[in-house]
């Protein structure tokens, strides 16, 4: 398999530690989302990924998988061990809520394209920007996840799942431009669990060999 992603990109982030996970071996082909305009423009990724958007997944086979929450779930499928949903139907649903909150109604309005546009084409200020960022980020998701997780040391249950996939990218990005997440002890109490797994750690956007 071959993971098109940007290591700075929670999405592509949430889709490493899946593979990571599962122990399955890929290849990394970075897309840097910045440098000559936004590699992700080129005909050649857009003919990958209509959206110009990461991460895409290619198969052995050539096929190609987008939307990271689409991958992961195929994932899950082929892989099941370690399972990343429930097999219980409500608390499967749970966990897809509080993945999508994540990648559903935080992500996308807070997505480098949407910050580029605010700067540019609305002419905001960086202040203004950032202010946009991190109240998305607490008022539009964050602490509706505080609220609906369990408190343990995952989201739910004793072992990570798709929710856990997508709060620690969160997380860090949260860490990153300074949004305020002391006051959400159920989410660090996860983030915490969380880096004592390999799998997590060997996914965060440092550790990529885009990262330099």
């Amino acid at each position: 398999m071959k993971l098109y992603g940007y290591f700075r990109s929670s999405a592509a982030y949430r889709v490493r530690i899946a593979l990571n996970l599962k122990a399955i071996a890929y290849e990394q082909a970075p897309v840097h989302l910045i440098r000559n305009g936004g590699e992700q423009h080129s005909l050649a990724y857009r003919a990958r990924n209509p959206q110009a958007l990461v991460p895409t997944l290619e198969l052995d086979d050539g096929a190609l998988i987008t939307q990271s929450l689409a991958i992961i779930e195929y994932l899950d499928a082929k892989e099941p061990s370690p399972a990343l949903l429930p097999a219980d139907a409500k608390l499967a649903a749970r966990v897809r809520a509080v993945a999508l909150t994540i990648a559903c109604d935080i992500h996308p309005i807070n997505n480098l394209r949407v910050l580029a546009y605010l700067k540019g084409s609305m002419a905001q200020t960086q202040d203004a920007v950032d202010r946009w960022y991190s109240h998305w980020v607490r008022e539009g998701g964050l602490l509706a996840v505080e609220a609906m997780i369990e408190g343990g040391d995952f989201c739910f249950g004793d072992g990570p799942t798709l929710a856990d996939l997508c709060l620690i990218p969160q997380l860090y990005n949260a860490r990153r431009f300074g949004v305020e997440i002391d006051d959400l002890p159920k989410c660090l109490r996860v983030e915490t669990a969380c880096a004592s797994i390999p799998a997590f750690e060997a996914a965060r956007p440092e550790r990529q060999p885009d990262a330099a």
